[in-house]
């Protein structure tokens, strides 16, 4: 059989969310930043993201990872996250994932009880602590680049809704935040068709009328991406809530989402909800969770930011060689609208 790609692939998933690794069969390209390197597979190597993230291969509630050398000299090593609407500069789950697979496959050594390593990103560096016991990763801390809010309680005109509030702000990805109550909605199964098909929504009426921009890399502006939030609780001496991420083109992020987590402490601490060390609890739609705090504050540009420290566990799923034979139709896979909410003009 003729094969015209063979990826190597390390199947993971970190609090439900799925953030498979691509540990062979692509090789580096230029760039002097991460970020370079993710605009390069964009433009030139997207391929790759569509064979693996497109049906039959993949499905839209999943994500990959492409392990590279790092341009930073002070990581042990690089990495793109690959999402079906976009290249993610920073994943809290996709992150947890990477290292989990680095670790216990032996790419890094692991180092026991702790091992510290450090990922080069498209957001910047991240430095992680993963505690490790018998070839395990049974815990995996990161510590991420600084979030800050760009607008909190921005009132944008939504079709069908009306004026709704929401948060603005980066956690490494640009969020949207809306609290579901405020909207008639509860972060509970029952209510996904509502949460997504509203949160696409009023998604895209914010992208309609603010654009935040990044201070220190003005190439990374808009949001992306939207987290419904409900009520913090007290819960054995430290803040909890539950929370979902809606995902383009229209699904939910199982995990509690790291960058997200880190997109709602700068606004928690924004508003004087939480403060430097205190210990926030984020819940899934399934009921996994992350656990966060604050380690500190510092400036980005004119925005007061935090930062934030994350921690989850990730689990490896799989061992796969992935191909594209060479007489496949669907060298880039395909989307169904039943499963990606498409456009009826966007359905194959």
């Amino acid at each position: 059989m003729a094969f015209s790609r063979t990826l190597s692939v390390v199947g993971c998933h970190a609090g439900g969310e799925v953030g498979d690794v691509i540990t062979g069969g692509v090789l580096d390209v230029p760039g002097n930043t991460m970020y370079d390197k993710l605009v390069h597979f964009l433009n030139e190597k997207d391929n790759i993201r569509q064979l693996l993230l497109n049906e039959p291969r993949g499905r839209c509630s999943m994500n990959t990872n492409l392990i590279l050398p790092p341009c930073d000299p002070r990581a042990d090593a690089g990495f793109l996250i690959m999402e079906s609407e976009e290249y993610a500069p920073m994943s809290g789950s996709n992150t947890i994932c990477t290292a989990t697979v680095l670790l216990e496959t032996g790419m890094v050594p692991m180092k026991e009880p702790i091992t510290q390593l450090t990922l080069d990103t498209a957001a910047g560096l991240v430095t992680v602590e993963a505690e490790c016991e018998a070839g395990k990763c049974k815990s995996v801390a990161f510590d991420n680049v600084p979030a800050f809010v760009f607008e909190l309680d921005y009132q944008v005109l939504v079709p069908g809704l009306g004026e709704v509030s929401v948060d603005i702000a980066w956690g490494g990805m640009m969020y949207v935040l809306v609290d579901a109550a405020s909207v008639g909605l509860k972060v509970e199964s029952r209510y996904s068709t509502q949460l997504v098909e509203i949160g696409e929504r009023i998604k895209r009426a914010v992208q309609a009328s603010y654009t935040p921009v990044h201070p220190e890399n003005p190439k990374i502006k808009g949001v992306s991406i939207l987290a419904f939030t409900e009520s913090l609780v007290e819960e054995n001496g430290c803040k909890a809530a539950v929370n979902t991420v809606v995902v383009s083109p229209g699904r939910f992020d199982r995990s509690p989402c790291g960058t997200g987590t880190c997109a709602r402490l700068a606004v928690l601490h924004a508003r004087g909800q939480l403060v430097e060390g205190e210990v926030f609890k984020h819940r899934s739609i399934i009921g996994t969770e992350f656990t966060s705090h604050i380690r500190g504050t510092t400036q980005v540009g004119g925005y007061q930011a935090v930062l934030p420290t994350v921690a989850g566990r990730a689990w490896i799923t799989s061992f796969k060689q992935v191909v594209l034979d060479s007489s496949d139709p669907f060298p880039e896979g395909f989307r169904v609208g039943d499963q990606w909410r498409m456009a009826p003009s966007s359905l194959v």
